[in-house]
């Protein structure tokens, strides 16, 4: 999984879904200024998280658990709290797959 000595950047760079807060979230990814934008659906609900670039450097590794604490913030919540969020790797998908067997 996740090296300790790994940064939440660099994790994050290699793999192609999180889980926060328990949702599997396929939708994350850096903004022009670095700011980490997550977003999935919990049932008929669209939530949203941002973390800035500092806030992704401060974020620690838990070996216990095998997953980043974080703070950021929430758009259901509208709070900043801290959030537990795990980097699945190599779990991308894509429609191309299909083009290239053919």
């Amino acid at each position: 999984m996740t090296a300790v000595t790994d940064t939440l950047l660099n994790a994050l760079e290699h793999c192609g879904m999180v889980e926060i807060d328990g949702l599997h979230a396929f939708e994350f990814a850096l903004d022009e200024d670095d700011n980490l934008h997550i977003e999935c659906i919990d049932g008929r609900t669209a939530k949203h998280w941002e973390f800035t670039p500092a806030q992704v450097a401060a974020a620690t590794f838990d070996e216990d658990l095998q997953s980043w604490l974080i703070v950021g913030f929430s758009s259901d919540t509208k709070t900043v709290g801290e959030h537990r969020l795990v980097c699945l790797g190599d779990v991308l998908s894509s429609a191309d797959d299909e083009d290239e067997a053919e």
